[in-house]
């Protein structure tokens, strides 16, 4: 019965998408006799954690109890107290964890603690099915750096929009809802100039009681037109260089836009790699790359796409000036190639998503 019941901390954990970044997605689930008696999860940043939320609701249900988390409970005080002694003081018998917390300021000291206050402790229930769910949590109190989903939508020959630069629309409406319930999801979205050119899109997330992630638009010499949509979103962030002219800069400023300078690259453009520092140093934890063949090409370049999202939808484009996900200059060989493991195959509507991690060498 543990799985069956982690399996349902893990469904409440998802409620929380998008609302309790930086912070990792948990749910939590107090059962006595075989009865579900408290549910809680993670809401929001800075409000009370999944544990809390379900002593709560199970009130004095809760003594003698076992509780069921998908993430180790924390031992120290940040923006609320430990849930450690928050368990403690609620005489609960039994903790079952799913996996430990990465974060060094816990990392198995909140088993630890339980322990030694006599409580039976389990861990390792569907670990993997919550190291997934949390993946973007891992990733960033471990390196500080957001995690990095390539998205792209193609054609069965690998087209992302016709020869005269026509791409509305290769990917089916339930695909795009399944973008959107991402873009829900992660902290930013971002896209280089040439998408917002070519296509002038909001970035908005367009589904109920959704949230729109931060825009940010990779963009050298702050040459994106002041009326493009994306600068009327959620805090737009503009990464320029220090090539970019003052008065350009100064007058998406005045818009409302947030600008950030880095450093270049050897082709003169925006150092992603600088870039993903100073975005984790400002708490983003996660990026949806929605950019065209150019940007993608110089993120899977420097090595910075951590999940990569292929929407393949059932026609044949053709053309040997389309465009396709990935330009720039390419690997030289097959072999240096970047690979793709831990695939996976999802059918949505006529379109199949392919999902994949990169190979790290």
């Amino acid at each position: 019965m543990d799985e069956v019941f982690m399996k349902r901390a893990l469904e409440l954990a998802l409620e929380g998408a998008g609302r309790a970044n930086p912070n990792p997605l948990v749910g939590a689930v107090i059962v006595k006799d075989g009865e579900i008696v408290g549910e809680g999860y993670h809401k929001i940043y800075g409000d009370a954690h999944a544990e809390v939320n379900a002593i709560k609701a199970a009130g004095r249900r809760a003594e003698g109890a076992t509780l069921y988390v998908n993430l180790e409970p924390c031992c120290h005080y940040g923006k609320t107290p430990p849930c450690t002694e928050v368990l403690i003081d609620a005489s609960i018998k039994r903790v079952v964890v799913a996996m430990r917390d990465p974060n060094p300021l816990v990392d198995g000291e909140g088993i630890a603690r339980l322990k030694e206050a006599g409580i039976e402790v389990s861990c390792g229930v569907l670990e993997g099915e919550a190291k997934a769910l949390n993946e973007i949590y891992i990733k960033f109190i471990t390196t500080h750096l957001p995690f990095v989903i390539l998205k792209a939508a193609m054609s069965l020959d690998g087209k992302i929009c016709t020869s005269e630069g026509d791409s509305k629309w290769i990917s089916s409406e339930t695909s795009r809802a399944y973008v959107h319930s991402i873009r829900n999801r992660v902290s930013a979205v971002m896209v280089g100039l040439n998408t917002v050119i070519a296509d002038n899109p909001h970035l908005t997330t367009r589904i109920k009681n959704g949230r729109d992630a931060r825009p940010v638009i990779v963009d050298s010499l702050a040459s994106i037109p002041i009326s493009a949509n994306v600068l009327s979103g959620n805090r737009p962030i503009v990464v320029v260089t220090e090539r970019a002219p003052i008065e350009r800069v100064s007058t998406l400023k005045d818009k409302g836009a947030e600008v950030i300078y880095t450093g270049e690259d050897e082709n003169g453009m925006v150092d992603l790699n600088e870039l993903m520092y100073k975005l984790g140093d400002m708490g983003i934890d996660s990026i949806l790359l929605e950019g065209g063949g150019s940007l993608n090409w110089s993120a899977v370049k420097k090595g910075i796409v951590d999940k990569f999202l292929f929407f393949v939808a059932p026609v044949i484009i053709g053309g040997a000036s389309a465009l396709t996900p990935v330009e720039g200059e390419g690997f030289k060989t097959v072999s240096g190639a970047l690979r793709l493991k831990r695939l996976s195959l999802k059918s949505l509507s006529d379109d199949i998503l392919i999902e994949g991690y990169p190979e790290r060498r």
